[in-house]
């Protein structure tokens, strides 16, 4: 199953040859129906409130020196990110796009066509998330400033380009992956594992935390100052969750409910997924990992939730949260240091839920053409994203000064990024912290 507003361009695209409008015109017809405009304008506030969503998984995930900072980095996000993305990326990802690769118009679109607008608003928000996916995973020691511009360049080209391929075209044309067949509804590749490989590459750049791995080979915990608050943003997220697939249908139609019951199920599946896993491995039922566990059943349904049944989404789930404790502990020991799992809950749960979206796709079970073109675009985001962001976090490393001066990192990066202090009663000003 494509991205849906490709089933209703293509009767608009068939109507518009007809009648010899012009190419750009191809989407008319999507997003005209009062109670669809509502319904997507609906979800787009259900996704912009999964950015307090990451605020607070994040900020409870870090020192209390650091929660400001990454509080703001999140904040940074969806302020620069959606300016990024309504400049230069929007038109890359949706504008008119013959040739499969890139847009070619809709750059700093104006908003006269409200049904477009609200499309925008909504895709906005995508943008804006696959960028926060790397700010947990840099937290405490990545400066401000530098992850601003890196924020500005996922949103404006990295996530637009490789969004091109799978969803482009909704002002005519379309990508190639998608012409191929790649079945990504709502994201868990476009937007989870772009985000992820992003995160990915900036950890490798910035390097681990100061005492989070022994010169020995050991893993040293560096907790979280508040998990009330991570548990607080896990269930904004999920809740969140039900626009950002129940909206990608852009349609006020019954396979909502499809899709919802699906992303319901496999959270839930992704939480017990990651239970087991733990108990196999002889692990404690820590709150971090569980917490991880829903939110990667909720990556790995996003691209199969509108084309598999529901026993299906269980078992994406319950896999997806198994990925997750594995992803970890295969980074851990790559000494890679993600503060709060960004890469194994959205890289490596959307890698398997867009592979899952070709083996249990209901139009054929486990068709070998079929999953070797979902093979085909995850390698894809892969050796587009990772690459990119490498080269991005690179020359800001070389260019600006990209990680807080050891110094900074002991203080907390809230005082000497910000001068702000976010717990005053605990915290003396200047002085190092926990």
């Amino acid at each position: 199953m494509t991205h849906p507003f490709r089933r209703r361009r293509a009767a608009a695209l068939s109507a518009a040859l007809l009648l010899g409008s012009a190419p750009a015109r191809a989407a008319e017809g999507v997003l005209q129906a009062p109670a669809d405009i509502a319904w997507v304008a609906m979800a787009a506030a259900l996704v912009f409130f999964m950015q307090a969503g990451f605020a607070l998984l994040e900020g409870g995930c870090t020192r209390a020196k650091n929660a400001t900072n990454v509080i703001l980095k999140n904040y940074a996000d969806l302020c620069f990110g959606i300016l990024a993305f309504w400049a230069v990326g929007y038109g890359l990802m949706f504008g008119a796009n013959p040739s499969g690769w890139l847009g070619t118009d809709g750059f700093g679109f104006d908003g006269a066509d409200g049904g477009e607008a609200v499309f925008f608003v909504y895709q906005a928000m995508f943008a804006a998330t696959a960028a926060t996916i790397v700010s947990g995973a840099v937290a405490e020691r990545m400066r401000f400033w530098p992850y601003v511009l890196g924020s500005i360049a996922l949103t404006a080209l990295i996530y637009p380009v490789f969004g091109s391929w799978v969803w482009g075209g909704f002002r005519g044309g379309s990508g190639w992956l998608a012409d191929l067949g790649f079945v990504d509804f709502a994201g868990s590749t476009v937007v989870h594992s772009v985000g992820g490989w992003c995160a990915l590459a900036a950890v490798l750049v910035l390097g681990p935390r100061l005492g989070r791995f022994g010169a020995d080979g050991g893993v040293r915990t560096i907790p979280g100052h508040n998990l009330p608050m991570v548990a607080l943003g896990v269930f904004i997220l999920w809740l969140g969750w039900f626009g950002f697939n129940g909206g990608s249908t852009l349609a006020a139609e019954a396979a909502v409910g499809t899709v919802l019951m699906n992303t319901q199920l496999a959270a839930a599946a992704g939480a017990v997924g990651t239970l087991a896993a733990l108990y196999l491995l002889r692990r404690p039922p820590a709150a971090m990992a569980i917490l991880n566990g829903a939110l990667a059943g909720l990556v790995a349904i996003t691209a199969g939730c509108a084309s598999m049944t529901a026993p299906f989404a269980v078992i994406t789930g319950l896999i997806g949260g198994a990925v997750a404790v594995l992803g970890s502990r295969f980074l851990e020991a790559l000494r890679v240091d993600d503060v709060v799992g960004a890469v194994p809950v959205h890289a490596f749960a959307g890698a398997w839920g867009t592979l899952a979206a070709g083996l249990f796709h209901v139009d054929g079970l486990f068709d070998g053409g079929r999953i070797a073109i979902q093979a085909i675009g995850i390698g894809a985001a892969f050796i587009w994203t990772f690459p990119a962001a490498l080269l991005l976090f690179g020359l800001l490393r070389g260019f600006l000064s990209l990680r807080a001066s050891t110094l900074h990192e002991q203080h907390g990066l809230d005082y000497t990024e910000h001068a702000d202090i976010g717990y005053p009663e605990f915290q003396p000003p200047g002085g190092p912290s926990r």
